[in-house]
C-alpha cells in the first residue's frame, strides 16, 4: 500500500444528460495558472478536504450513504461539493421533503454562497445546514478509480463517478480555477484531444472514450452499475518517441499498453 500512501484523496463526476443525438458530459477548461492540468478539459472535481469529513460526520447532511465507509462516503461528498464549487450544479435533495433541488433553488443557493465557499470564507456544511439540504450520495454511481503515478510531483487517487445532470441544471465555470465550461459529447471530445483542439489528461481521454459507447445517460448508469472497478495506476516507460503508459487489462480501457507521445 506505499505507493498510495502519499496520494491525495479526489473525487470527479462525469455530469451527464440526453443531448440531440448523443450523450453529453460537462466539462470544463483548467485555468491556465492552476498547477496541476493547466489548461486542460476535464471534468469538475477535486481533493478530499477536513470539511468534508466533518459533513461524513453529520449524517442528518446527506441521504443515500446506507452501506458506504466513511471514505467512500468523503469521496463522494468532495465529488458533489467540488461540482458546485467549479459548476454550481448541486446533487442535493430538501430535508423537510426529500425533493430533489431544482434548478431555480440550486441556482438561488449557487448566487448566494458560491463564491464565499470558493473563498473560503463559508463551510460547506454550513450552506447545508442553513438550506435544510440533504447531499444525494445516492445519484453518484461508480465509475473508475485512477491513481497518479509513482514518481510524479503531484498525486491523486481518484474516483469517478456518473452522475445524470439534474434537469434544467446548466452549470457554468467558475472563472476561477476554470475559465470555460461546455456540454459536449464524448465523442467531441475525444476528436477535439486528437485534433489539438483540447487538452485532455489520459485518464479523461479514456473514460471519455469508454463513455462514448453508451447512447444515452439511461444506459451509461447501467453500464456502470454493472461493472466492477479496477483501481489503475499507470506504469510510465521512455521509448525513443515518448512515452507509454501501461495499465490493467481488466481496468476495461480496450487496452493495456498506450502511447502518449512526448515528454513534457
Amino acid at each position: 500500500m506505499a505507493e498510495t500512501s502519499a496520494s491525495r484523496p479526489a473525487s470527479t463526476i462525469l455530469l451527464l444528460r440526453d443531448g440531440g443525438k448523443e450523450l453529453e458530459v460537462f466539462m470544463m477548461v483548467r485555468h491556465h495558472q492552476i498547477e496541476f492540468n493547466s489548461g486542460a478539459l476535464v471534468f469538475p472535481g477535486g481533493s478530499v478536504d477536513a470539511g468534508d469529513k466533518e459533513i461524513v460526520a453529520r449524517t442528518d447532511l446527506y441521504s443515500g450513504g446506507e452501506g458506504l465507509s466513511e471514505a467512500d462516503r468523503g469521496f463522494r461528498i468532495a465529488a458533489i461539493r467540488e461540482t458546485f464549487e467549479e459548476s454550481g450544479i448541486l446533487l442535493a435533495r430538501s430535508k423537510e421533503t426529500g425533493a430533489p433541488v431544482d434548478a431555480k433553488r440550486a441556482g438561488e443557493i449557487a448566487d448566494k454562497h458560491r463564491v464565499a465557499l470558493n473563498e473560503h470564507k463559508v463551510s460547506f456544511l454550513n450552506i447545508l445546514a442553513d438550506n435544510n439540504l440533504q447531499l444525494a450520495l445516492d445519484t453518484l454511481v461508480p465509475y473508475a478509480h485512477w491513481i497518479t503515478p509513482e514518481g510524479m510531483p503531484k498525486r491523486f487517487d481518484t474516483w469517478f463517478f456518473l452522475a445524470a445532470a439534474p434537469p434544467d441544471q446548466l452549470g457554468a465555470h467558475d472563472g476561477r480555477e476554470s475559465t470555460d465550461s461546455i456540454w459536449v459529447s464524448p465523442r467531441e471530445a475525444v476528436e477535439g484531444g486528437e485534433s489539438g483542439r483540447f487538452k485532455l489528461p489520459f485518464p479523461t481521454t479514456r473514460n471519455l472514450i469508454r463513455l462514448a459507447k453508451q447512447p444515452n445517460v439511461s444506459a451509461a448508469l447501467d453500464h456502470a452499475r454493472a461493472m466492477s472497478i479496477v483501481a489503475v495506476m499507470p506504469v510510465m516507460t521512455k521509448t525513443e518517441t515518448g512515452r507509454q503508459l501501461r495499465i490493467p487489462r481488466e481496468a476495461g480501457y480496450d487496452g493495456e499498453v498506450f502511447d502518449v507521445g512526448a515528454v513534457g
